[in-house]
């Protein structure tokens, strides 16, 4: 039922509006029709019909109506829809609706269909209302694109019905708003009530029951937000009137609560007055005066619940009505007025309201509004002193949306502007006024009782942090607030620069602080604190203004008492104990010097520019006064702020500043002091200087401030420098830092941060904020260390001949190895205790972690946490196989370990923390992008471990459990929660199409489909989490299909891969691209995976087939040409390797690969199973059409068209380039294998790193000294990394195109095989296929590639598909064609095998098809044309070709012997039909014919010696070379050089006719497979000696008594064979007697009978034999036989 204004629709509207906003959408006029669609939808939000009897009556009726349908609705559901009009107090019919609706998405998000439809019903009025707001926000930016402006105003006009109805519609909706505002107030206390009702009965909530109040209360609280959002933007636009301003006073006058109800209404109370209080809105001075009557008079005769909110109101009111009086006219409603009793009197009324809270009012407004991940406790410190006797908001007011948040502080910065503009007089009088007070304060008490300063207006240091809240993290506010040196902002910030009091300079460096973000306006800052801006122009000079000089001169004192103070003078040393009160002159001092130091370490941060000038400044010597600052004995967030600040002037460090630190840290933190009186270590002696370092670092572990900014600052220390390129081949820190009191190294640091801080937390933290921030600190220092450690050292140290100790820049690689901080810090990740923190981390609450903002403590934590237990996964395999035993052989001294010996891998660890799983499963579906990534990655390596996967013991009386993460999912019932966020986050949302791999939800899909395959292809054999997760029921060992689950009804995620591959697009306008071609592939991968393994492919098969996934496929197939845009570029692109476009082509070649495997796999399925009708359908959609379930043709690509991807060209040659500095550099530990496979791409980084260490190398040794030459490297480098990256990308290409060419193969053998055709038709295919593969073949058969194999092997198959002999085919129309197109297979397969140096199997397969080809014509009937071209054609190939096939029959390898003497035979055969002596000619030359004839003697041996499974191939090969002599010996010329070449010698020799088969043959079985073998080896040789006899005549006397002697030598085994086929001897049975199975054997017998027989005639053998020489009844018996 979704429609517009359903909640689907309104998701993508407002994805689209917040695309807008963020300069992402590319589609505009989508945008606008949809907004169109909207507007009765909009004009409706405010509508809520409520319960009414005559809708109840007509559902208790049992038939409704719903968009024009009718709908019978059971007893049941008319139930629930009056359950749920309850809940929303809404019309039943409504509420049915909403119940319809819902029950689609119940079982999606795992609730009942009521608690759904009361979700959807929330949402949806949430993203109408966010949408209304984005919309109203967009029309009102000036600067937007001004059609588009022009668009949204007329959709807003026709929202509020403006366009063509009279103005006061604008009112009506406001007023609509201020009513639903009201709803949802007494809704929400509605809610609160029936929730505290429910406890107060002692009534059983259920967790499905507290879920639904939080959200309802959260979402309503949202939408509540959303419409003071758009009031406000109603009143800029100017759609309301005075009377909405005064009925919005009138209703704030009841709220009684001091929460997020008033907030809501800030930015629209503050619209309201400067809409109608200010001169600028085009109102007119007689309505100002009348309001401002009425507002002052309500003021006194009708006061607020909530007076400190109509104090803010009133003092921002006056703040814009005093612009109507900077300058009058003749003929203003004010002549003759009392001007200055006016000004008086206003001036009056704002001092009385700052007395009544108004700038407490606002400052808690704006200070807590901001979100809690924005966590500093020094501004928290100086903002809870400003309101130490203010009410804060409940906590419930700090979730406010960020854009609600600069809304509300847009307004708040109007009224700064009209304050300073428009009531100088009143800020100048609040100024004096609190300075005075303070001077007789300070004059008046002594310094013991100076807490009375507390009791002091501070007004306008209230003022000072309202604009620091105000201008923070706004830069374009803050860039205005610099850019007009002559505006009144300005000239206010340098007034307020001047005579200060020390809580003052706190306030103005925090305003100076908020309004110096980013580089330009952090130096215009430190400009202006230098006193060199321009000042020509302003309109006051600065004097005694703070500045620089200032702020060092106060560092300075400071710093300067603590080292004066002895130490016995102070209070005991506590490890941190506080200062005391006397040592510094003001309460505030110390308030003072924080502002200071974070003045500072912002502008540091912020300008390169002011970092430079302070670590070169002449006077101020930043580190030691900033470490003096940090001494244990300051104040905790004093030293705290001391620590940051020297973290800040890190930014963008280099190494060497880096060192400078560490080293002023080091003796900070071991230098001894008179602090040590006060401490004890018994029964541990040390020098003074450990102690020291321990007592120093036992004092930053007492507050949480410290310790956070210490180990914030260690971080900081430990990173990458900005001069960094990327090796990572130098320590962090000094390598002998610490050596002279200790072992060096920064381990005790490690320790303490690690050991100290994130194992045992400090007692004071208690804080859950604090707790999380200290935890994230601590795994990001953690995270650093391991990140920042280059295990390629080691591997190139081993593999390489790069010096690598000579290289780097630490000492040595051992040094290296044994002082990083890696060493640590991982030895501390097997710790009992921090394993238990780290896993705690990582464990929180889903719903807090879903409702927290990205940047929050608890989601960093989270984040953190999985990313370190990520980096443990990928370095504990170096740590404990190389690292670990280093350290512990080496290291000297007493190191105190901290492992736990019994964990062998982190696996051992998750082992016992489980939950772990679960929760990464629920992470990754919370929307959160970085989180996803980190936790599916994560959970991709824990589910591909097999310790983490063996099988669970069933328990008893439960269903067996296949994989123990499966079973841990399944027991705690998150199993279906993780499978829903994987389905939601998988769903094909077609606005990924404007927004590419920006959008959202792109990257999510990306990295579920990784994880999936991955998953699958780690544990192919076994049931796993990806397995589960898709939707299979994991039982035991196998999978199954829940009878009643998602995967029957077709709701599983895997169902909802095969929709995304169908449906997902290939890229936009004509072009496939990258990102879109990525989501297709990885999701084809997953269905590959399931479909080729033996554990899913039955169920996979099933379902696709179920899902027509075939031919939807098939239809959407396109053609590629050189042409075709791949991500911007065509293959013709001269650059098209180097560019992300080859990977676009590689991801497409990929997926075509997998739908042609997918396609051979069913076709064989459906032949198997005999199913007709789906073959056939198959076939069709091969062939060009698919044909639907409806009967309806739809055309594809056929088959024949899809080998486009062989027309493409990319695989020119890349010239490696050269260079001087590295041409001797061995890459091969960085190519890995050389196979052409992909594994070579994983290895540039090696390359990278190879280069980096030999520029380090070249850098060292003083041969870049010149900075040409320096730049001529570092360009020699990159060409290398670009040569091995492109070399890459052909690999990746050429491998990708090689698996698709054989997949294409293999596809079209099968449907042609398949094919029930007859010969003509069958032949017709075979020829078109022909057609298409020849031209490839004759291209890459030159060049003897991988790819000319594949088709040549095709083509043979091909071959062998239709008989060349069939009189059908000689019916048709196409024998012609075949003839021609078989003889030019025929050359191009010659001219292919006399390619110099190609590849052996290639020339094997063209060795078959040339045998295939010659023995369908080898015919003395057929066409002597084609005979005769064919023998002219072997003669122009030249004596090459015939050496070559010589060769191979020789000595080839395998198979490829035999298939050239059959291609030789062939090729004799040919010669002899056409009556010539060239083929004889050419083996007599080649020597060929007595190396057929000798072998013949190693027969016997090479059969003794061969395995048994080589025997039949090695009888195979004996067989065509004994067809090739019989081929030669059947002319008077061939059997000459036959028997010249010592035939009867060598078969003498060889022993074959010696052996008697009844006793040398160990078998007692005479028709064993043995006998049969030999009988016919026997065979073929006395074949040779009949063809040499007969040929050679019976002329030949040389001859004939050559065939006597052999019959003579050998009468033995003539017997035997003559008595076997005579069924004499063993056995007793003729030839003719056995059985069907043996009657091969029976006719080699019969056969070397008649051959022996011919011999015996032909020599006259019988004639001059004796009967005691032959037994001649035997022969005669024989004979008749």
């Amino acid at each position: 039922m979704e429609a517009e204004g359903g909640l689907e629709s309104l998701r993508a509207l407002h994805q689209d509006l917040i695309a807008l906003e963020d300069g992402q959408l590319r589609n505009i006029d989508k945008l606008c029709n949809e907004l169109k669609a909207h507007v009765e939808a909009f004009k409706n939000l405010l509508d809520r019909p409520t319960k009414s009897d005559t809708s109840r009556k007509k559902l208790e009726s049992g038939t409704i109506q719903i968009e024009e349908s009718d709908y019978a609705v059971n007893k049941e559901f008319q139930e629930s829809s009056i359950q749920l009009a309850d809940a929303l107090n809404l019309d039943e019919l409504r509420a049915a609706e909403l119940l319809l609706d819902a029950q689609g998405d119940a079982e999606l998000l795992g609730r009942s269909t009521i608690v759904s439809a009361v979700i959807n019903y929330h949402e949806k009025r949430q993203f109408l209302l966010e949408s209304l707001r984005m919309l109203f926000r967009n029309a009102e930016i000036p600067d937007r694109e001004e059609v588009l402006r022009h668009k949204q105003l007329e959709i807003v006009g026709d929202i509020l019905e403006v366009k063509d109805g009279p103005a006061r519609n604008g009112s009506l909706f406001t007023r609509k708003c201020f009513k639903a505002m009201a709803d949802i107030e007494r809704w929400i206390q509605d809610l609160a009530e029936r929730y505290q009702g429910t406890l107060a009965l002692g009534q059983s909530m259920t967790i499905e029951y507290d879920e639904i109040m939080a959200f309802q209360q959260s979402s309503l609280a949202q939408q509540h937000e959303s419409l003071g959002a758009i009031v406000t933007y109603l009143v800029k636009g100017s759609y309301t009137n005075i009377e909405d301003f005064f009925q919005l006073l009138q209703h704030l006058s009841t709220i009684e609560r001091w929460n997020h109800i008033p907030v809501h209404y800030v930015p629209a109370i503050a619209a309201f007055t400067s809409q109608y209080g200010s001169p600028d809105n085009g109102g007119s001075l007689r309505e100002a005066r009348m309001l401002h009557k009425r507002i002052m008079d309500g003021r006194d005769s009708s006061p607020w619940a909530l007076r400190n909110l109509q104090a803010a109101m009133v003092s921002w009111w006056l703040a814009e009505y005093s612009g109507w009086y900077l300058e009058q006219r003749l003929g203003s409603p004010v002549q003759g007025a009392d001007l200055e009793a006016e000004a008086r009197a206003r001036s009056d009324a704002f001092l009385q309201a700052l007395k009544d809270g108004a700038f407490h009012c606002t400052l808690s407004i704006c200070s807590q509004v901001y979100p809690d991940d924005i966590y500093d406790p020094a501004r928290n410190g100086l903002t809870d002193y400003l309101l130490r006797d203010t009410p804060p908001l409940p906590t419930e007011a700090m979730g406010t949306n960020a854009l609600f948040r600069d809304l509300l502080l847009e307004q708040i910065e109007s009224f700064i502007n009209s304050f300073i503009s428009n009531m100088p007089d009143t800020l100048r009088q609040f100024q004096i006024s609190e300075d005075d007070q303070r001077k007789k304060i300070l004059g008046g008490i002594p310094s013991q009782a100076r807490s009375s300063l507390y009791d002091q207006d501070l007004d306008l240091e209230r003022f000072l942090v309202i604009i620091a809240y105000t201008f923070d993290q706004r830069t374009e506010a803050a860039e205005a607030f610099w850019e007009d040196p002559d505006s009144n902002l300005y000239g206010f910030l340098q007034w307020a620069s001047k005579r200060q009091s020390t809580p003052r300079v706190g306030a103005f460096c925090e305003l100076l602080r908020s309004i110096s973000r980013g580089e330009e306006c952090a130096t215009a800052a430190h400009k202006f604190l230098l006193d060199q801006g321009s000042t020509k122009t302003a309109r006051i000079r600065r004097s005694s203004s703070l500045n620089w000089s200032q702020i060092f001169s106060e560092l300075n004192l400071y710093a300067a008492k603590i080292r004066e103070t002895p130490g016995s003078s102070r209070p005991p040393i506590r490890y941190g104990g506080k200062a005391n009160a006397g040592d510094i002159d003001e309460p505030e001092s110390a308030l003072m010097l924080e502002c200071y130091l974070r003045l500072m370490a912002h502008i540091c941060k912020e300008s390169s520019e002011a970092r430079s000038w302070l670590w070169t400044h002449e006077t101020f010597r930043s580190l030691e006064v900033l470490f003096t600052l940090a001494d244990v004995s300051v104040p905790p967030r004093l030293q705290a702020c001391a620590i940051a600040t020297v973290a800040a002037m890190l930014t963008n460090k280099t190494l060497e500043t880096s060192l400078v630190v560490w080293g002023a840290m080091d003796q900070w933190a071991s230098s001894p002091t008179a602090s040590m009186q006060a401490i004890s270590r018994p029964g541990k002696p040390m020098t003074p200087m450990i102690c020291m370092e321990e007592v120093t670092l036992e004092a930053l572990s007492k507050t949480f401030d410290q310790a956070n900014e210490f180990i914030n600052l260690l971080q900081t220390l430990v990173s990458p420098g900005a001069d960094e390129i990327g090796l990572h081949d130098a320590l962090p820190f000094p390598e002998q830092l610490g050596g002279s009191y200790r072992m060096p190294g920064i381990e005790p640091y490690i320790d303490f941060a690690i050991g100290k801080i994130f194992a045992a937390k400090p007692p004071v933290v208690d804080d859950p904020v604090q707790s999380r921030l200290l935890t994230n600190n601590v795994l990001n220092l953690a995270a650093t260390c391991l990140s920042v450690f280059n295990e390629n050292l080691v591997i190139l140290a081993n593999r390489s001949t790069i010096a690598v100790d000579t290289a780097i820049e630490a000492s040595s690689l051992d040094a290296y190895a044994r002082l990083h901080p890696f060493s640590r810090v991982m030895e501390w990740m097997f710790n009992d205790g921090v394993l238990a923190v780290l896993f705690a981390a990582s464990n929180q609450d889903l719903n807090v972690v879903a409702a927290a903002s990205p940047n929050s403590p608890i989601v960093l934590t989270v984040l953190r946490s999985i990313e370190v237990m990520n980096r443990i996964l990928d370095l504990q395999s170096t740590y404990f196989e190389i690292l670990r035993p280093l350290v512990k052989l080496q290291t000297t001294g007493h190191r105190h370990p901290v492992l736990n010996p019994t964990l062998a891998s982190f696996e051992d660890s998750v082992a016992t923390n489980l939950d772990l799983v679960v929760n990464l499963g629920l992470y990754s579906g919370l929307g959160n992008q970085e989180l996803a990534i980190n936790s599916l990655k994560l959970l991709e390596r824990l589910s591909s471990s097999r310790r983490l996967n063996a099988s669970l013991t069933p328990v008893s009386r439960q269903r067996p459990s296949g994989n123990r993460l499966v079973g841990v999912l399944e027991q705690h019932g998150d199993l279906e929660r993780v499978r829903t966020s994987f389905i939601l986050g998988l769903q094909y949302d077609d606005r990924e199409l404007d927004l590419g791999p920006g959008a959202p939800g792109w990257t999510i899909k990306s990295v579920m489909l990784d994880f999936l395959s991955h998953c699958l292809a780690a544990l192919p054999d076994r049931p796993n989490l990806a397995h589960a997760i898709l939707g299979f029921a994991c039982t035991g060992a196998t999978l199954s299909i829940e009878p009643d689950g998602a995967f029957t009804r077709g709701a599983s995620l895997f169902h909802s891969i095969v929709r995304m591959v169908a449906e997902y697009p290939d890229g936009l306008d004509n072009a496939i691209q990258l990102w879109s071609s990525s989501i297709r592939q990885k999701a084809m991968r997953v269905l590959s995976i399931l479909r080729a393994s033996p554990l899913s492919s039955v169920l996979a098969m099933a379902e696709l087939r179920a899902a027509d996934f075939l031919f939807a496929m098939f239809l959407r197939q396109a053609v590629i040409t050189p042409d075709t845009n791949l991500d911007g570029l065509s293959i013709r692109d001269e650059n098209f390797v180097q560019t992300d476009s080859a990977l676009v082509l590689e991801l497409y070649l990929d997926q075509r690969c997998t739908l042609l495997e997918y396609a051979s796999s069913e076709l064989r399925l459906v032949a198997a199973e005999g199913a007709p009708t789906q073959k056939a359908r198959i076939l069709s959609t091969l062939f060009g059409s698919t044909t639907m379930y409806d009967g309806t043709q739809l055309p594809n690509v056929p088959v024949f068209e899809l080998l486009d991807f062989l027309g493409a060209d990319f695989s020119a040659p890349v010239l490696s380039p050269v260079s001087n500095l590295f041409t001797e550099l061995d890459f091969t530990v960085a190519l890995g294998p050389q196979d052409g496979t992909a594994g070579e791409a994983a290895q540039l980084h090696l390359v990278e790193q190879l280069l980096a260490l030999k520029l380090n190398e070249v850098r060292k040794s003083g041969y870049l000294e010149n900075a040409q030459d320096q730049e001529n490297a570092l360009l020699d480098a990159e060409a290398f990394v670009a040569y091995f990256r492109t070399q890459k990308s052909l690999r990746s290409l050429e491998e990708v195109r090689l698996r698709t060419l054989k997949a294409w193969s293999n596809l079209l053998a099968l449907a042609i095989g398949h094919c029930e055709l007859d010969q003509g038709g069958r032949a017709s295919l075979v020829l078109q296929a022909l057609q298409t593969v020849m031209p490839k073949l004759e291209r890459y058969a030159v060049e003897s590639s991988p790819e000319a194999l594949v088709l040549a092997k095709l083509v043979q198959t091909l071959f062998f598909q239709v008989d060349l002999k069939s009189s059908a085919l000689d019916q048709t129309k196409v024998a012609d064609l075949a003839d021609d197109r078989f003889f030019n297979i025929f050359r191009t397969s010659l001219r292919a095998i006399n390619v110099p140096e190609g590849d052996v199997n290639l020339r094997e397969a063209l060795y078959n098809i040339c045998f295939r080809y010659l023995t369908s014509i080898a015919d003395p009937s057929g066409s002597k044309s084609r005979q005769h071209n064919i023998s002219q054609m072997v003669k122009t190939s030249g004596k090459k070709t015939i050496d070559i096939i010589c060769d191979d029959a020789y000595g080839g390898s395998g198979t490829c012997r035999a298939s050239a003497v059959l291609f030789l035979d062939a090729l004799t055969a040919t010669a002899l039909i056409e009556k010539s002596s060239y083929m004889i000619d050419s083996l007599a030359r080649t020597n060929f014919i007595v190396v057929l004839v000798e072998a013949i003697r190693d027969i016997p041996n090479e059969l003794r010696d061969a395995e048994p499974q080589d025997i039949p191939l090695l009888l195979s090969y004996y067989n065509s070379k004994l067809s090739l002599l019989l081929t030669l010996s059947q002319t008077r010329p061939g059997a000459t050089q036959v028997i010249n070449a010592g035939l009867f010698q060598t078969i003498r020799d060889s022993g074959l006719f010696s052996v008697d088969p009844d006793l040398g043959i160990s078998t007692a079985d005479p028709t064993s497979a043995a006998v049969s073998k030999y009988y016919a080896l026997l065979l073929a040789v006395i074949r040779v000696i009949a063809a040499v006899l007969v040929s050679r005549g019976p002329q030949n006397q040389q001859t004939i008594e050559q065939t006597k002697q052999f019959l003579a030598e050998n009468r033995t085994l003539v017997v035997s064979v003559f008595k076997r086929q005579a069924g004499i001897g063993i056995g007793g049975a003729s030839v003719s007697a056995l059985g069907e199975d043996d009657s091969t054997m029976g006719r080699v017998v019969d056969e070397l009978v008649e051959l022996f027989v011919l011999l015996m005639t032909r020599t006259e053998f019988i004639d001059v034999s004796k009967l005691t020489y032959f037994p001649f009844e035997l022969f005669s018996l024989a004979s008749i036989s």
